[in-house]
């Protein structure tokens, strides 16, 4: 009779286990959006405060390249572009023997206009004196032509000189080593004092407060699915259980693809299935590469 109730406690334990086992309907892996900040100029690093787990914000600058040649550089571009702009004429300056000359001439006009009135001038000294005016007035013009084009000219010099100034500026600003997201440092690929050249990875940041499984469906399941449906996550608990997530579907493939070697659906191994994400809000239990199953 005791090996009759020992036998049906196994069965029920079994039973049991191979319900636990069924409990799902697809799994796959945790994964979250992971960016690889690379750096965007060549030079030493100079500082580098990305430490593999720490907490970093958006916006922060984490390090910086070194950057005194590009510095430099652009303090000689500033130089040249003042010697240019120094040569440019002084208009009024150059002006004011002519224009000093028009006012006399003008006084002597307004002079011969009343003698003329009183019929103590000839019409040829009023034509005179009113032809050199017009003289003065338009050497003071063809002057002032001559002046403001020579001083285009000079600072149209410099507006090369200004465009290497601004991509200098580009460059310091990428020198600076600025996080993008708001998360925490995954992996650190470079030290400070090393040399790099634009493109070289230097940390990999992701943001984990919300994880997404990538689970595999069968067609049959897909037909079940769609954007923003609650799902529940079950990830172990180490202790033999499951922890339980509210997640939800925030993409499904449009394309069927082979089922990888390492996933499980419910049913047996289809050729093809639809891949999936559940996003679920991290607690802190749950990482990247974790295994995780997902339940319609």
């Amino acid at each position: 009779m005791k090996n009759i109730v020992r036998s049906l406690s196994m069965a029920l334990v079994l039973l049991a286990c191979s319900d636990n086992e069924n409990t799902y309907d697809a799994s796959g892996t945790f994964e979250a959006e992971e960016v690889i900040v690379s750096s965007e100029v060549s030079g030493a690093i100079r500082q580098l405060d990305a430490e593999e787990g720490t907490n970093v914000r958006a916006g922060d600058q984490l390090g910086w390249i070194d950057s005194t040649q590009l510095y430099l550089k652009k303090k000689q571009l500033e130089a040249q572009i003042r010697a240019v702009l120094s040569k440019r004429p002084h208009i009024a300056t150059q002006l004011a023997s002519l224009q000093e000359q028009l006012r006399a001439a003008e006084r002597e006009q307004q002079r011969v206009q009343n003698l003329f009135k009183a019929e103590a001038a000839t019409q040829k000294q009023l034509d005179d004196v009113n032809a050199q005016v017009d003289v003065i007035r338009r050497q003071i013009d063809a002057q002032r032509s001559s002046l403001d084009i020579s001083s285009q000219g000079l600072v149209s010099e410099t507006g090369p000189l200004y465009v290497q100034v601004e991509q200098l500026e580009d460059q310091l600003q990428k020198s600076k080593i600025i996080n993008p997201l708001t998360g925490t440092v995954l992996t650190r690929y470079a030290e400070a004092h090393e040399v790099v050249s634009p493109g070289k990875p230097l940390y990999k940041v992701a943001d984990i407060s919300y994880l997404d499984l990538r689970a595999y469906v069968t067609g049959n399941q897909l037909a079940t699915l769609k954007l923003n449906q609650k799902v529940k996550v079950l990830v172990d608990d180490g202790q033999g259980g499951y922890r339980t997530y509210e997640g939800s579907i925030t993409w499904i493939s449009s394309k069927a693809e082979f089922t990888p070697k390492t996933i499980q659906t419910k049913e047996e191994r289809a050729d093809l299935v639809y891949a999936i994400k559940a996003r679920v809000k991290n607690d802190g239990y749950l990482k990247i590469g974790m295994y995780g199953e997902v339940k319609f």
